[in-house]
C-alpha cells in the first residue's frame, strides 16, 4: 500500500510541476539564414506579398570608378582535396580557360578547395556549374560571401 501511495504522490508531484511551467511564454529559436534572408530582402526593396519582375541579364560594373564589396553569394567548387599542388595546378588550370572568372584556393585541414566565381544568385551559378561539370570531376555550388563591384 505504502508503494502505491509512493507511486501516486510521484505522479501528482510531476503533474503539478508541468501545469506550473505552462506559463504562457514560448520560445522561438530561429535560423540565422532568416536573418540574412530578411537583411537581402530589405536591402533590395523586395516584398514577398506583391510580384515584381526580374531582369535575368547580370548587371555589368564599372569596375574602375565601382567599389569591391563582400555580399552574400555563389561559388562553384571544382577541386576538394588534400594535395596542395593539385589544388593549384586546377586553379592554373581554370584561369588559362577564363580568364574573367575569378578563383579562390582555400585550405581547411585536411583538404584545399577550389572554387571559382562571384555569383549572385544560384540560378547564374548551377548554370556555370553544368558548363564545368564536362571539365571537372565533383562539382558543387557553395553559398559563401562574395566580392562584387557596386
Amino acid at each position: 500500500m505504502l508503494k502505491k501511495g509512493l507511486i501516486l504522490g510521484a505522479f501528482l508531484l510531476i503533474i503539478s510541476q508541468l501545469s506550473r511551467a505552462q506559463t504562457g511564454l514560448v520560445d522561438v529559436q530561429k535560423d540565422t539564414l532568416i536573418n540574412l534572408l530578411q537583411e537581402f530582402r530589405a536591402e533590395n526593396g523586395i516584398n514577398p506579398t506583391t510580384a515584381r519582375l526580374m531582369s535575368l541579364s547580370s548587371k555589368v560594373a564599372d569596375k574602375k570608378n565601382a567599389t569591391r564589396v563582400k555580399k552574400r553569394g555563389f561559388r562553384v567548387q571544382i577541386f576538394s582535396g588534400t594535395n596542395r599542388n593539385d589544388a593549384y595546378a586546377t586553379q592554373t588550370r581554370f584561369q588559362r580557360s577564363y580568364k574573367d572568372i575569378s578563383s579562390y584556393v582555400t585550405y581547411s585541414e585536411p583538404n584545399y578547395r577550389v572554387k571559382v566565381g562571384d555569383f549572385r544568385s544560384r540560378n547564374d551559378a548551377n548554370s556555370f556549374m553544368k558548363v564545368l561539370r564536362s571539365q571537372y570531376s565533383n562539382v558543387f555550388v557553395f553559398t559563401e560571401d562574395i566580392w562584387v563591384y557596386e
